[in-house]
């Protein structure tokens, strides 16, 4: 939602090629690899936010690459690269009415694959997690986060609107509750024209839109499964909230970090000021201009020696 324009930066001394992997289910998923020149020392994946594409992290990938890093991107499944190409013969002018899709199914089948996918080709190396909010969240209701060494989440929350600066909670709540759904219901879909930014499949956005309406946000789901998975994770967890973000707010992030109840984490309040910044935001960790100061304090910490 609201701001995705965020700046590209040049590739710094690393290679990126445009890949697709199989997600748990074998649906193809759209993804980018950076990879150093130089030698590899750590890998990394970085998770989207929701209707984020993965091309907002390429700045910041490549950062991490050029530092010796092999990094993912990729786009869950009705996003970016991984939208379902349209079929002319359907008589549906866009691709994404009755395609399949939820959050959960993002996690479970999409998030669950990338951590494989890394984690199978780079195993002498430590696999560290980057979250960008609903990427973040994704962390604990994945299966195999066991296998993630250390994980930096950014402006990762429990999105639920009553913890969002006021009066955004109201708007995002009238968004979702009597404009988002409604409209997603009848036409099949959720067009990014209404405020998303892009188009998110019907089920996805119903799905998010009842989290995001419930007072504990998806800890309110009690058909959620996955949220079983939480304490499974007991690596390294740093989370950055940024006191101009009005959706990822300081409590909004401890409610999702509570859900870690094996780990401490780490919660790092920052505000812009502290960033050589006046804005930062929900979505200007990624922009280049703070190459220098959160990238690189954000690499230090994903390239520490456990």
């Amino acid at each position: 939602m609201g701001e995705t324009a965020v700046s590209e930066a040049a590739l710094d001394d690393a290679f990126a090629d445009d890949i697709t992997f199989q997600a748990t289910d074998g649906y193809s998923l759209g993804a980018t690899l950076y990879l150093p020149r130089g030698a590899r020392t750590h890998a990394v994946l970085i998770n989207s936010a929701t209707a984020v594409p993965r091309k907002i992290y390429r700045g910041f990938a490549s950062y991490l690459a050029s530092r010796g890093c092999a990094v993912l991107t990729y786009d869950y499944r009705g996003t970016g690269d991984s939208r379902p190409k349209a079929d002319p013969l359907s008589g549906r002018s866009n691709a994404l009415v009755g395609f399949k899709a939820s959050m959960t199914d993002w996690a479970a089948l999409d998030v669950t694959a990338a951590v494989t996918w890394m984690r199978e080709r780079y195993k002498a190396m430590p696999l560290a997690f980057v979250g960008h909010s609903f990427g973040g969240q994704a962390l604990g209701l994945i299966p195999n986060n066991s296998e993630v060494s250390r994980a930096l989440l950014i402006a990762a929350q429990a999105g639920t609107w009553r913890l969002m600066t006021p009066p955004e909670g109201y708007r995002i709540y009238a968004l979702m509750k009597f404009v988002g759904a409604p409209l997603a219901r009848v036409i099949g879909y959720a067009p990014g024209r209404i405020g998303l930014g892009y188009d998110l499949p019907r089920d996805v956005f119903l799905e998010w839109a009842g989290w995001v309406t419930s007072d504990r946000y998806f800890f309110d789901d009690s058909k959620l499964r996955a949220l079983a998975n939480f304490p499974r994770y007991r690596g390294e967890l740093r989370a950055l909230s940024f006191s101009d973000d009005p959706w990822a707010t300081r409590a909004a992030v401890e409610m999702l970090c509570a859900g870690f109840t094996s780990i401490k984490p780490e919660i790092d309040s920052i505000r812009p000021i502290e960033a050589g910044s006046k804005k930062v935001g929900h979505f200007g960790f990624f922009r280049p201009e703070h190459r220098d100061t959160l990238w690189r304090g954000a690499a230090e910490w994903i390239q520490m020696e456990d």
